[in-house]
């Protein structure tokens, strides 16, 4: 039997925030959440929140797939996604920002088969130099271990290898986009809020 989606469009939007490391993704959905009233949601914040949780059988898991800068298995990724968005259902809010996901083509797949369809994918197109220089001074207070040069190479690589073809597919259908991040953050908001009005 085909499962069919947890939830419906008419129901419920999702909105994607895709881009790599370091082009702006949290800053720009704590804007959207501010204005819009969306609820955003962090693949990675959730992760990390499970790799610290003492209850958790995918801690250990989660911790050396995101030191090394591996996608962690899409089956726990979309549990505590659709989790999440139960929650918040269940107090009635009904739009969503997903953050950092899907970071491969498979995790699209999945999560619109079974959760929901994604309205729309907002892609921060930003330079490397540019992620680069933010990490490295995010690095300095972030203490994530991820905020280093070596696995920042590493997520930079498994981006343009395994998240630009999910970025090309929504885009086929008409459903991306592009904001371009190597400006000051009010300016890159403005390109965000004029195509959200467009869609």
């Amino acid at each position: 039997t085909v499962k069919k989606p947890t939830f419906q469009e008419n129901e419920v939007s999702v909105i994607f925030v895709l881009g790599g490391p370091g082009s702006g993704k949290g800053t720009q959905s704590a804007n959207l959440v501010r204005d819009y009233g969306f609820v955003h949601l962090s693949a990675g914040d959730l992760l990390r929140a499970e790799q610290n949780n003492p209850d958790s059988k995918y801690g250990e898991l989660i911790a050396h797939n995101i030191k090394n800068g591996i996608i962690v298995p899409q089956e726990i990724t979309i549990a505590l996604l659709e989790n999440a968005m139960k929650k918040n259902i269940e107090i009635g809010k009904k739009k969503f920002l997903i953050d950092g996901f899907p970071r491969k083509m498979d995790q699209a797949l999945t999560f619109e088969a079974s959760v929901v369809k994604s309205s729309l994918t907002l892609f921060f197109d930003c330079p490397e130099a540019i992620m680069l220089n933010r990490l490295l001074e995010r690095g300095k207070t972030s203490g994530r271990s991820d905020d280093n040069i070596e696995s920042i190479n590493k997520r930079f690589k498994t981006f343009i290898e395994t998240s630009m073809p999910v970025v090309d597919y929504f885009d086929k259908q008409n459903k991306v986009v592009k904001v371009f991040c190597d400006q000051p953050v009010d300016a890159v908001y403005s390109q965000v809020k004029t195509a959200l009005k467009d869609k």
